[in-house]
């Protein structure tokens, strides 16, 4: 059968999961905090410029011991499944191997102080000059052992085109919970010998490698097409909206906010959320899992958004002998870890209190079962084929004799804007 070879999924996960892996999205120092990662062309953007283009984009980052700290960045090719590509520096950075990140500025005006970073790629000194994934690393006093944070970068050299289309799932069970992609790849020009081997497809949902599906080989071929439309292949849970907070004034209750505490320290504390498996869909606005910096009080949410305490409370019909509850979304890089579990508390409700800045937040919760070691959203947020969702599609490419993968194709789809 025609299948996808690899299928990640935050439902499938074991606890081995958990861990970082050194080529993925990930924060090392807990001190460290709001790392954004973006085209710079528009704010929560998906981190996809074109190699050769006046692109950029832009990573941000805060630093809560303040003061300034020697910290240096560079770049590192990967393959299409995120490995090294093992490949000398000189082969895919057209400068210096690495570079210090001279811009920063300290917060102003609020109670927690910090120190926000902020660094622009490519630029003068690091470049890459080959299409692909890449890894950026951000590290302590050019000491790659002491990593800071890693963020994955994609460059596309764009050598074919993509159709894409999103409907409901065609199977009889799934029709009403899930969400079918559809794709065309048009490789002309490209010398492809075995479309098996020299082509691969991968499909996100909302930016979501855990989720992701590989795509190795196509339905169909089509003189210089590539068709990926088997019944059996791109399904995907619709999932549900992602819940919501508001936090852009700390003056006054915004959505979602039962009250607001100002003391020595900035605290919110949440309406309770509850179970969402209902099967009836409903309409809610939500950012696709992303969060924003923002501040409504102020100037420049870079520097004067200031952090507060967020109490959450989960009223989860599950006990903690059964298994374990999470919060997740792109501001924890929905890292399954002890930062981002919940507790139970004497009145039944699961709680955590995390440490945000200002803006709005995008947040789902998943539960990891002791029984079946696996993670799953859909147990406390339901899915449903009407949700509306961001798809993106990266298509790779290894040329002949050659000993890295190519991004040569990128689509970005949503499921109600056509």
């Amino acid at each position: 059968m025609r299948k996808h070879l690899c299928l990640f999924v935050l439902l499938l996960v074991t606890i081995k999961g958990f861990a970082q892996a050194p080529y993925d999205n990930n924060v090392y120092n807990t001190s460290i905090k709001s790392v954004e990662f973006y085209n710079s062309k528009k704010q929560g953007s998906f981190p996809v410029i074109n190699l050769g283009s006046d692109e950029k984009v832009l990573l941000a980052f805060d630093d809560l011991r303040g003061g300034s700290r020697n910290y240096y960045y560079t770049i590192e090719h990967c393959d299409t499944r995120w490995n090294s590509s093992n490949l000398s520096t000189a082969e895919y950075l057209q400068s210096f191997t690495d570079d210090r990140l001279y811009t920063y500025t300290y917060s102003s005006g609020t109670i927690q102080k910090y120190t926000h970073y902020e660094l622009k790629l490519p630029n003068n000194n690091i470049a890459p000059k080959l299409a692909g994934n890449y890894i950026l690393k951000v590290y302590e006093d050019g000491d790659q052992s002491k990593m800071v944070l890693t963020r994955r970068l994609y460059v596309l050299g764009k050598k074919v085109t993509i159709a894409a289309t999103t409907g409901p799932s065609p199977g009889t069970e799934t029709r009403q919970t899930n969400q079918k992609v559809n794709f065309t790849v048009d490789y002309t020009g490209l010398q492809v010998q075995n479309p098996s081997n020299d082509i691969r497809a991968f499909l996100m949902q909302n930016a979501r490698t855990q989720t992701g599906i590989l795509n190795t080989q196509p339905t169909y071929v089509r003189g210089t097409q590539l068709l990926y439309n088997d019944v059996t292949i791109n399904d995907f849970p619709g999932r549900n909206e992602f819940r919501l907070f508001d936090t852009r004034t700390l003056k006054l209750n915004s959505q979602h906010i039962a009250r607001i505490i100002k003391d020595t320290a900035n605290n919110v504390v949440l309406l309770t959320d509850p179970v969402r498996d209902s099967p009836n869909y409903i309409l809610t606005y939500d950012n696709d899992g992303k969060f924003f910096v923002l501040n409504q009080d102020g100037t420049d949410p870079r520097i004067d958004a200031d952090y507060a305490h967020i109490y959450f409370s989960f009223a989860a019909n599950k006990s903690e002998s059964e298994g374990s509850v999470y919060i997740v979304g792109q501001f924890n890089d929905y890292k399954l870890d002890e930062h981002s579990k919940l507790t139970r508390g004497e009145n039944g409700k699961y709680n955590i209190n995390l440490f945000l800045k200002q803006g709005v937040y995008d947040y789902e919760y998943v539960w990891y079962d002791n029984k079946t070691k696996r993670a799953n959203d859909i147990t406390f947020e339901g899915s449903h084929f009407e949700t509306e969702n961001d798809y993106q599609l990266l298509i790779y490419y290894r040329p002949p004799t050659a000993r890295w993968d190519e991004l040569v194709g990128f689509g970005e789809l949503n499921t109600v804007k056509k």
